[in-house]
């Protein structure tokens, strides 16, 4: 007589789960990757932070009446904050740039937070939608000595000049971007009379800027240069 043969199990397999070679999702060049979730460095209030929000595509241009109107209410409120100081700003169509001061990296966090969440719930009423505005994490990047923090300040305030120079457009010379907080800077080296006298007038309002507590904002920079309003400043380390 044969013998019985042993019954096998069978197993139902549908192509999940499990290590295989090749398994896993795979990279899409749709995904921006620009920003990963890594650990950020550390930053302290010597060590200014140049940072960069950009925002989805549905959401452009922030250069817009009502849109800056929200922006300027976010920053009144971030200028509130314990141990956190946005120095300087600019609003771009898609983006905005600021040079940031924070006590520690965990007051920068949390400062951010608040300030990203404030925007985004003022630009999403404005727009009437819901949902994520910003594409990615903000961009950081931390000045360490004099020159980058020149370059860095200089980079934000006049970065319009900066596309306009890109896309081959021209601007008037002495014209300083009302999208910015150039009014209260008060590092300029030739800002014409007029922009002067408009500027005390910005200034006679709330402020939308906090003012700087680090040796490297307050006076350290100054040391490369103060800066002439019609530069066209070169492009940020990444």
């Amino acid at each position: 007589m044969a013998a019985k043969r042993k019954a096998r199990q069978l197993v139902m397999t549908f192509g999940w789960g499990g290590w295989r070679l090749g398994a896993g999702r795979k990279p899409s060049k749709r995904r921006n990757k620009r920003v990963l979730h890594r650990s950020r460095p550390q930053v302290s209030r010597r060590t200014p932070v140049h940072v960069t929000l950009k925002v989805r595509a549905e959401l452009v241009s922030l250069r817009t009446k009502r849109r800056v109107q929200v922006i300027r209410r976010s920053l009144r409120a971030a200028c509130a904050g314990d141990g956190f100081r946005i120095v300087d700003w600019s609003i771009q169509a898609n983006h905005l740039h600021a040079v940031v001061e924070a006590d520690s990296s965990e007051q920068l966090s949390r400062g951010m937070q608040g300030f990203c969440v404030r925007l985004a719930r003022g630009l999403n009423a404005v727009a009437g939608r819901t949902g994520p505005v910003f594409t990615e994490r903000y961009h950081l990047h931390i000045s360490r000595t004099p020159t980058e923090v020149r370059n860095a300040r200089a980079y934000v305030l006049l970065n319009f000049r900066r596309h306009a120079a890109q896309a081959a457009r021209a601007v008037t010379r002495g014209w300083v971007d009302p999208y910015s907080s150039w009014a209260w800077f008060d590092g300029w080296r030739d800002l014409p009379a007029a922009a002067a006298r408009l500027a005390q007038r910005e200034r006679a309002a709330l402020p939308e800027v906090a003012s700087p507590e680090g040796w490297l904002l307050r006076v350290g920079w100054r040391r490369r240069g103060l800066i002439g309003v019609n530069e066209t400043p070169a492009a940020c380390k990444r």
